[in-house]
């Protein structure tokens, strides 16, 4: 933990001395008592009490004073803060082979379920824009923050053939210009992502490595989600074919360009991948000052204490 002003913490050096003090006292007090020679007069004048009681309220007293002292110093501590000027491309993979059962219902809906889902849990004033890549790449919504545009267009989504990974990831960054400027920091590029959903397997276009090394030249982190098992398939024409997703590519952007590489076997990892994502590329560790938690604990040692010393003041003759 650091604190704003560490310089008061040396008031803490007074706890210390204020324990010997107590201890001595409590010797004191001792020896005092051993002095009066009429013992049974003595239990009678100050009968015995538990030892601990008074012990208990000192202790808390302590801590409530050990409490402020840190209180004082003003503690800071590392909070997450949405990034309010990120922008967000959600690149959904809609060739054929996303219509494999291997993730319920297939692939595609999934994805798209899931999605959603991810969008509506980004904070309001992000810009989110949608991207749907097969045969070629098309920008389907620029940066928005209408979030009831970006869902109606993903439910919209339809499989089309071929797939063309590249162009997803070179069409995702043309999205990227589109990006309102903010009139406060008209100079200032906004922190922007692309988070990719596909099962990898590029068929056409330029190939995924140029997209990414155009991502990193943006320095723009793309984050895959590789989709499907080893045994999903297809049946086209009434032949089954086989679509494995290629794990290998879709990591290789993700590593090329800084961001993180994930795996969905199923539509209940999914939650945890965007959930995962959303904490990466949404929020900004930033330090905040704490000294009201800390005050709120000294506060609650102060009460605690003063109850110990008023259950002590009833217990006196």
């Amino acid at each position: 933990m650091e604190f704003l002003s560490p310089a008061r913490l040396w008031l803490l050096l007074l706890i210390p001395l204020i324990v010997a003090g107590y201890i001595f006292l409590q010797h004191r007090r001792s020896q005092y008592a051993l002095r009066f020679t009429n013992i049974a007069l003595l239990d009678r004048v100050a009968p015995r009490r538990p030892q601990w009681r008074r012990h208990l309220a000192v202790g808390l007293a302590l801590l409530a004073a050990m409490t402020c002292i840190l209180a004082f110093a003003q503690p800071k501590d590392k909070v997450k803060v949405p990034r309010e000027r990120a922008t967000i491309v959600v690149a959904i993979d809609v060739s054929l082979s996303m219509m494999a059962t291997d993730i319920e219902p297939n692939r595609l809906e999934a994805a798209k379920e899931s999605a959603k889902e991810f969008v509506n849990n980004l904070p309001t004033k992000f810009n989110v824009a949608l991207v749907n890549f097969a045969g070629t790449a098309s920008i389907i919504v620029p940066p928005t923050t209408d979030r009831a545009t970006i869902d109606r267009s993903i439910d919209g989504l339809e499989l089309a053939e071929s797939t063309a990974t590249g162009e997803g990831i070179f069409t995702s960054l043309q999205a990227l210009t589109q990006v309102p400027p903010d009139p406060a920091h008209p100079n200032d590029p906004a922190p922007a992502r692309i988070v990719m959903l596909s099962d990898g397997k590029r068929t056409v276009g330029r190939t995924a490595q140029e997209g990414a090394q155009a991502a990193k030249a943006k320095n723009t982190p793309v984050y895959t989600i590789c989709f499907g098992t080893d045994s999903g398939f297809i049946e086209m024409d009434g032949i089954r074919q086989r679509v494995p997703p290629d794990r290998t590519e879709l990591r290789s952007i993700a590593e090329t360009t800084g961001g993180e590489a994930y795996t969905a076997e199923s539509a209940g990892e999914l939650k945890d991948v965007y959930k995962d994502i959303g904490s990466s590329v949404g929020y900004d560790e930033v330090d905040k000052e704490i000294t009201a938690r800390y005050a709120g604990i000294a506060m609650l040692f102060t009460l605690a204490a003063a109850g110990a010393c008023i259950a002590l003041a009833t217990r006196f003759p």
